[in-house]
C-alpha cells in the first residue's frame, strides 16, 4: 500500500532542512554579535565579535546558496533568495563599518541584517515547502 507524500513530509527535503538550519544559525549568530559587541567598548577587543562576523559571512552565504538552490530545484519564490543574497552582501558592508567611527552605519545596519534574517527564518518555518 502506497501513500502520496503529504505537505508535512515534503517539507523535510534536504534543501528545506538546510535552509531552516542555516536561518536559525544566522539569527543565533546575530544574537551572539549583539552580546559580544559590548566587548568593543569595555576593552575586550574585537576577538569574539570579529570571529562571529566571519561566521556570519559563512552562514549567510550558505543560506543564500541554499535559497537559490531551492528556487532553481523546487521553483520556490524569488524574493527569499534575493533577500538572502542582500543579507549576505550587507554582512560585508557591516564589517567595513565595524570600527568605532563607523558605528553610525554599523548599528542601523545590524538592525537591517537582523530584520532580514529573522524574516527569512520565520518564512522558512511558516511558508517554505
Amino acid at each position: 500500500m502506497t501513500h502520496a507524500a503529504s505537505p508535512a513530509t515534503s517539507s523535510t527535503t534536504p534543501i528545506v532542512v538546510g535552509v531552516r538550519a542555516l536561518a536559525v544559525l544566522t539569527v543565533a549568530n546575530l544574537a551572539w554579535q549583539f552580546v559580544t559587541a559590548a566587548g568593543l567598548f569595555t576593552g575586550g577587543g574585537a576577538g569574539a565579535h570579529g570571529t562571529g562576523a566571519i561566521v556570519l559571512h559563512v552562514v549567510t552565504g550558505l543560506l543564500a546558496l541554499a535559497l537559490v538552490a531551492h528556487r532553481l530545484v523546487a521553483g520556490g519564490p524569488v524574493w527569499p533568495a534575493a533577500l538572502a543574497v542582500v543579507v549576505f552582501g550587507l554582512t560585508f558592508l557591516q564589517a567595513s563599518y565595524g570600527s568605532i567611527p563607523g558605528l553610525i552605519v554599523h548599528l542601523p545596519g545590524a538592525l537591517i541584517l537582523t530584520t532580514g534574517s529573522v524574516w527569512l527564518a520565520a518564512w522558512s518555518f511558516l511558508r517554505l515547502r
